[in-house]
């Protein structure tokens, strides 16, 4: 084992020890635990064995960051950086890379073939693997592990989860012999409080030293204005003075708004968290960070810095926050106010976490924090060889109540769910290099068919509780013998005679009042009546006591025997969703006729090479030609409205677009229908988007429009603008990359890129 210059911990050791012996493993520990150690052994063996090693990361951030780390620690010519956008020294001995790199790589499109790709890589690193359960990306760690060769060694770091022995059964089956390591051991440990708004001057301990709830804590009293709940103003101020006070900044403080990150950093300014001596080095640093990047000279943000105070959240340019990081990471800035993206990774432990509450507005309404998630940004707090313990700070509000606090706190991590999803450009692949039948098997390998069995779980309960239901009703005992059958056949005399009772009567009382005999018919269908009500006479069930109830028995029967009807069909869908979902694909793309006898086509080939929501979508805007007489600043602008998916953006109104935009657009709803009509067909619900409102300030950016100009324009944040020129920027390159694309679209797209790649969208 390689000798490092610390005393590892017993699962460190466990897991070095696994990898030298030459077994893939997964490593199930909380954030801040060291997993980078066990990477590291890794990393170490392959520059001792002169073969290659990938470290695969979630996030290109991420990965920068990664490579920025091991560039120092190794030297720069052994290390190499591959992200959508960015290829430094592929061939370097370590190469780190976002997982969907490796995946495309796995897949030998235009990466050039697996074997080349994987020629003398003896280790992979996937580095954060319960992203598996992100439900647009978890794909794509499944894949990874499927599509890996046997021969190469997975090392699968992980926050903490439910069923990590599942995850590394599952590994075991589909790729080589893993071990697990899981363990809740913290080097730093965590001491938990609650604020308490009504006891301003302390951070009360959520926990009792038996782990039951404290009891001085009181629920937050409800605050009304002008008939709507609020929260309470000066709490963030009150909570931040505590951690001042007690010395337990740094902190990252967690809420779930990026306006409230930004007010919350405005009101706590004034605190003056900072001395003298670190305001002058903050100054220092943030001049020498502003002449290299002067597009941030007028931020509005650089007073606040100078606080010791300051926000991160998706809506700030990346190379700010990138300042941010800098200066929290030397100690400088207290208090950063962020979204939860911030937990992902990122590398900036603090003394304490603050989270502001424990339940968060989603689409679909609000909905309290899952104890994974609640995991995940408390880790933060604690930071190893520097704090005795970490603080985690929940603030009270009274949307929640300090029981639930307490039950979060305590609960275990989420199990990881798959989100295996087959796609256009999964199916076309596969069937490059497989036949339909080793392309099934490879589909079924996924975690999620493994998992089925825990995914099926509360429909299995509800079919054996409908089972329970059935067989108590079947129990049912007539004391005269009769079946169910008999009542029904008993009961459906019954309800005809009453009806024909009914209709005699007023036949009856027409006669009479018209004062005439009644016709032979007539007669007939009363002897008929009469025949039914003897016939009914003859079954016990005439006189019984318990008939209604022997009745309610069989309706409530038939009831739950359709519900398990239904239940079957539907475990039998799921269990092979996977597989259905991959022919429903197979379906459409065999309709527009991009695989014929179970191979793609020449265009099935470049779809496959696409890597979009719906690549199907993107290729036949581009097999349209729709895109090949326009300008550069056009392209983008067309680009930009079909990879923009971000709904808050619809919300307000849009800059007018270019004509031709709007036509090429308006053609683009034409193919987005034809599409949808086919998806719909096949059962297939992959979306589509058509969302222009970045499209006219792409294109003056393009046409050289200053930076200003375009935020000026808009109130959206400028991280925002900055991630959907990034997604263009990634199409473009795809078209100048990948097979079957017109030559001038190719050169368009360059010219494109060269383009929007100007400060500040070029800074990761």
């Amino acid at each position: 084992m390689y000798e490092f210059p610390f005393e590892l911990d017993e699962f460190q050791k466990e897991a070095c020890d696994c990898i030298s012996a030459g077994k893939s493993v997964v490593v199930c520990a909380p954030t801040g635990a060291g997993k980078t150690v066990i990477a590291e052994h890794a990393i170490h063996k392959a520059l001792e064995e002169d073969k290659k090693v990938f470290y695969t990361t979630p996030l290109k951030a991420l990965s920068n960051q990664k490579y920025n780390d091991f560039s120092e620690k190794y030297g720069v010519d052994k290390v190499g950086l591959l992200t959508g956008d960015t290829s430094i020294n592929r061939g370097g001995q370590i190469v780190v890379m976002t997982t969907e790199v490796f995946r495309n790589m796995l897949y030998g499109t235009n990466f050039g073939s697996v074997t080349d790709n994987l020629k003398d890589v003896r280790y992979v690193i996937l580095d954060e693997v319960h992203y598996m359960n992100d439900e647009q990306r978890g794909t794509v760690w499944e894949e990874s592990i499927i599509y890996c060769p046997t021969n190469v060694q997975i090392i699968a770091l992980s926050a903490t989860v439910a069923n990590a022995d599942k995850l590394t059964e599952w590994i075991n089956t589909v790729h080589s012999k893993t071990e697990l390591i899981n363990t809740d051991f913290r080097p730093v440990p965590l001491r938990f409080y609650y604020f308490d708004s009504s006891q301003r001057d302390r951070l009360l301990p959520l926990l009792t030293p038996n782990g039951t709830l404290n009891k001085k804590i009181k629920p937050e009293r409800k605050e009304f204005h002008r008939g709507k709940l609020v929260q309470k103003k000066h709490v963030v101020k009150d909570v931040i003075r505590n951690l001042y006070n007690q010395d337990m900044l740094p902190a990252i403080y967690f809420t779930f708004s990026r306006k409230k990150c930004d007010e919350q950093m405005e009101k706590c300014a004034e605190l003056d968290l900072v001395t003298q001596d670190e305001k002058r080095e903050i100054q220092r640093i943030v001049d020498d960070y502003i002449a290299e990047n002067p597009y941030l000279y007028k931020n509005k943000h650089i007073e606040y810095l100078l606080q010791g105070v300051a926000s991160h959240h998706a809506g700030l340019l990346p190379g700010w926050k990138v300042l941010v990081e800098k200066l929290f990471q030397k100690g400088l800035i207290k208090v950063v106010f962020a979204t939860e993206t911030l937990a992902a990774g990122i590398n900036m432990p603090a003394r304490s976490t603050v989270i502001s509450s424990i339940s968060k507005r989603t689409d679909s309404g609000h909905r309290m924090l899952t104890p994974s998630e609640f995991l995940q940004m408390s880790g933060r707090a604690g930071r190893r060889g520097m704090d005795e313990i970490g603080y985690v700070v929940i603030v009270g509000t009274s949307f929640q109540s300090p029981e639930e606090v307490a039950e979060l706190v305590l609960s275990d991590a989420n199990p990881l769910e798959s989100k295996f999803s087959p796609s256009y450009s999964m199916v076309l692949n596969l069937l490059q290099r497989f036949s339909l039948e080793e392309a099934k098997e490879l589909v079924l390998k996924s975690f999620g068919y493994f998992s089925s069995n825990y995914r099926l779980e509360p429909l299995i309960k509800l079919q054996e509780f409908n089972k329970e239901k059935i067989d108590e009703c079947n129990s049912f005992e007539c004391w005269c013998k009769r079946s169910n059958e008999d009542l029904m056949e008993y009961n459906k005399i019954r309800d005809l005679y009453v009806q024909n009772r009914k209709t005699l009567k007023v036949i009856q009382k027409q006669e009479k009042k018209k004062n005439r005999p009644l016709t032979p018919e007539v007669v007939d269908f009363a002897n008929k009546t009469k025949e039914l009500l003897n016939k009914m006479h003859s079954y016990e069930c005439d006189t019984c006591k318990l008939f209604k109830k022997h009745m309610k028995t069989i309706d409530v029967l038939f009831r739950y025997l359709s519900k398990q009807k239904q239940l079957e069909k539907e475990i039998e869908k799921q269990k092979d969703i996977f597989w259905n979902k991959f022919l429903a694909h197979r379906s459409v793309l065999m309709e527009y006729g991009y695989i014929k006898d179970d191979y793609p086509t020449e265009q099935g080939i470049t779809i496959s090479q696409l890597r979009s929501e719906n690549e199907l979508f993107l290729a036949k805007i581009i097999f349209s030609g729709v895109l090949e007489d326009l300008t550069p600043a056009e392209l983008a602008s067309v680009v930009c409205a079909i990879t923009t998916e971000d709904m808050r953006a619809e919300m307000y109104s849009q800059l007018p677009f270019s004509q031709k935009v709007r036509k090429t657009l308006n053609k683009i709803k034409d193919i987005r229908r034809d599409i949808d009509k086919k998806q719909k067909d096949c059962d297939v619900d992959d979306p589509m988007y058509i969302n222009g409102f970045y499209s006219p300030l792409i294109e003056m950016w393009v046409n050289g429009a200053e930076w200003d100009t375009i935020i000026g324009d808009i109130e959206m944040g400028e991280g925002d603008v900055v991630r959907s020129f990034k997604r263009v920027v990634d199409v473009l390159r795809q078209l100048c990359t990948i097979s079957g694309i017109p030559e001038t679209l190719v050169f368009t797209s360059r010219e494109a890129i060269d383009l929007i790649q100007r400060s500040p969208i070029d800074i990761d």
